[in-house]
């Protein structure tokens, strides 16, 4: 599988139980074609702050 780049888990607990969804990124690939789509689509924007979010939620968007 090649090495470990990146690893995030998040825990969802309640009462007597815990549910856990990891993620293991293996290349940095994906995190390099996230980067590149975002500095398409802020081209042209006005100065602010922006979030990956954003870029997922423009219309016509596949993210």
């Amino acid at each position: 599988m090649g090495e470990l780049v990146g690893s995030h888990e998040v825990h969802f607990s309640g009462p007597g139980e815990t549910v856990t969804l990891r993620h293991a990124a293996h290349s940095r690939d994906a995190f390099a074609a996230g980067a590149l789509r975002a500095a398409a689509w802020v081209q042209g924007k006005p100065p602010g702050l922006y979030r990956m979010r954003d870029v997922g939620n423009d219309a016509g968007s596949t993210m």
